[in-house]
């Protein structure tokens, strides 16, 4: 299972946010043909939006075949094959990079400390 985190900063709506790392997450490896995901509602809860929010995610996602809902049972991942195009990869670390370089940049942090310390931080994963 995912651990859904969303950025209030980033401009892209909650809906999208949650969609996209059901996406990546099954592309990755990180969510099985399946699983089981939350319900809406826990979800909700989780993340502090409003159940519509999840829920919009959700249906987008059935019409694409990437989830499934059994009334009464829940929310799985179908037996779907995701492939994330490499641009489309690159284009969403290039836009996490720069949002994080802008704001360390402006605490005055160096190229180097910022290297140093993702070098750090990515060793405890």
């Amino acid at each position: 299972m995912i651990d859904f985190k969303l950025d209030p900063k980033s401009g892209v709506p909650f809906y999208r946010q949650i969609i996209d790392q059901i996406r990546y997450g099954i592309a990755r490896g990180e969510l099985q043909t399946g699983e089981q995901l939350p319900t809406v509602r826990s979800l909700a809860v989780q993340l502090k939006v409003n159940l519509n929010t999840v829920s919009k995610a959700y249906k987008e996602l059935e019409i694409q075949n990437i989830l499934e809902t059994q009334q009464g049972t829940g929310t799985f991942i179908s037996d779907i094959d995701i492939k994330i195009p490499e641009k489309e990869l690159q284009n969403k670390l290039d836009s996490i990079c720069k949002e994080f370089t802008s704001i360390a940049f402006s605490y005055g942090f160096s190229t180097d400390e910022i290297i140093q310390t993702i070098k750090n931080v990515g060793g405890e994963k």
